[in-house]
């Protein structure tokens, strides 16, 4: 910690000696000081490793914004190009720790976006709290986030701010899905041994004590480490409570080897919410027909009744435009991740002067917003300090066989009526 004190002292050192030198270089020279405004932004997410679904549409996204602000943000009377820096963090909580203080020592990035679950988020925006660089973070559940890095109630922290919903609203999105079919409301539950497992398992903040109140069962069989490979004595345990609902939050690879092993070892529940891996069609797509009527929370889709701020395309024209150029099917990280960049210029064009760390800061937390996953507001206080919460509703994946194997289709919008159901909640058939 002494290390990063010292570092964070040299460079705000730097960072004053190095404009006031360089407005004393361009005394009589307002030309020369236009033509090299720039502003850096960081951008960390997970390209690589067992969270890549959440980095594939990152190309795409970027290549979209620096498009539309390939002639700069306009700040007053001075115009600034926009320069931004990504970094992979590989899927590890230490290597996102590791490229954001690469970007922030050495790239010296203005301001610092990042995305996908806590494991990226809760890292990038420690290292930024602790060097005094202005953070947006979204997709991740604003819990981990604000708990898990020692966030208090009323104070909250000064320089890291989030966008995105919390755990009350998926269990309660989830809650909804689930009591549109008849159950037996026994449910098994899928915690691994990381941020987001230990938030929605948590016995007094978590899915336990909220799924007693509404009348359901919850076993409970303990974490697990990430990239299991072996959900036998989970599989026996749920099947020993007769559970018909399954739910947890699980990165890709884990769920996919769970369901494998549930459907060799015959359990069959009617039921299956988990949260993380059950969002991305390219997951979903690899599991065949197994896929079909498998249930997650969606926070964002072409059918969201919003707006970039940046390039003004509705959530279906920036969809239809991510199809058209990939070819791929949309995924809901491309309407978060759009975001982001979106709050940042947002921010830029309000800055008293977009260099300066502490200008940035204040804009960003008077920043209120229309975006292209809905209003983004931090003046209101939140749940809780730097927390801005948005729309959250249910969905099933239905086999179609059409382009696209898998339609992600909306089941229970109750918690964001503004959001339309595009059908009814399915049981996944006990004959496969």
């Amino acid at each position: 910690m002494s290390k990063i004190r010292k570092i964070t002292l040299s460079r705000r050192d730097a960072l004053q000696i190095g404009a006031g030198a360089a407005a004393a270089s361009t005394l009589g020279a307002p030309a020369v000081l236009a033509a090299t405004r720039k502003i850096k932004i960081g951008f960390v997410s997970p390209k690589t490793g067992p969270l890549a679904p959440f980095g594939e549409a990152d190309a795409f996204v970027i290549g979209k914004v620096k498009e539309a602000l390939k002639g700069g943000v306009k700040v007053g009377r001075n115009t600034y190009q926009i320069e931004i820096i990504e970094k992979d963090s590989q899927s590890n909580p230490n290597r996102a720790a590791a490229v954001a203080a690469d970007l922030i020592l050495k790239d010296e990035v203005n301001l610092m976006l990042v995305g996908s679950t806590p494991e990226t988020t809760n890292p990038v925006g420690d290292q930024c709290e602790a060097n005094d660089v202005p953070c947006i973070s979204s997709i991740a559940p604003w819990q981990p986030w604000f708990f898990t890095r020692g966030g208090k109630p009323g104070k909250g922290f000064k320089w890291t701010y989030h966008f995105f919903w919390g755990l009350e609203d998926v269990i309660a999105v989830f809650t909804n899905m689930w009591t549109k079919l008849p159950t037996n409301k026994s449910v098994g539950g899928l915690f691994p041994n990381d941020g987001d497992g230990n938030a929605w398992g948590d016995k007094k903040l978590g899915f336990p004590p909220v799924l007693a109140n509404k009348g359901f069962s919850l076993t409970d069989p303990g974490r697990y480490q990430n990239l299991n490979d072996n959900f036998s004595n989970y599989i026996s345990a749920f099947k020993q409570a007769k559970s018909e609902i399954v739910t947890g939050v699980m990165i890709p690879p884990d769920f996919i080897t769970f369901w494998n092993q549930a459907k060799q070892q015959g359990f069959k529940p009617k039921i299956v919410s988990v949260g993380k891996a059950l969002l991305f069609p390219v997951v979903i797509e690899s599991m065949g027909k197994n896929g079909h009527n498998l249930s997650s929370e969606v926070w964002w889709t072409p059918t969201h009744p919003f707006k970039s701020s940046i390039t003004g395309e509705s959530a279906r024209a920036f969809a239809d435009s991510y199809m058209a150029t990939t070819k791929k099917q949309w995924t809901q990280v491309i309407g978060f991740v759009h975001a982001l960049f979106e709050v940042a210029v947002d921010v830029i064009s309000r800055s008293e002067d977009p260099t300066d760390a502490e200008a940035n800061r204040k804009a960003l937390a008077g920043t209120r917003m229309n975006s292209i996953v809905g209003p983004i507001d931090w003046t209101r206080g939140g749940p809780f300090m730097n927390v801005s919460k948005t729309p959250l509703v249910g969905g099933q994946w239905r086999h179609v066989n059409k382009q696209f194997r898998y339609d992600l289709v909306i089941t229970a919008n109750e918690t964001a009526p503004i959001i339309p159901v595009g059908g009814k909640m399915e049981p996944i058939s006990q004959t496969d």
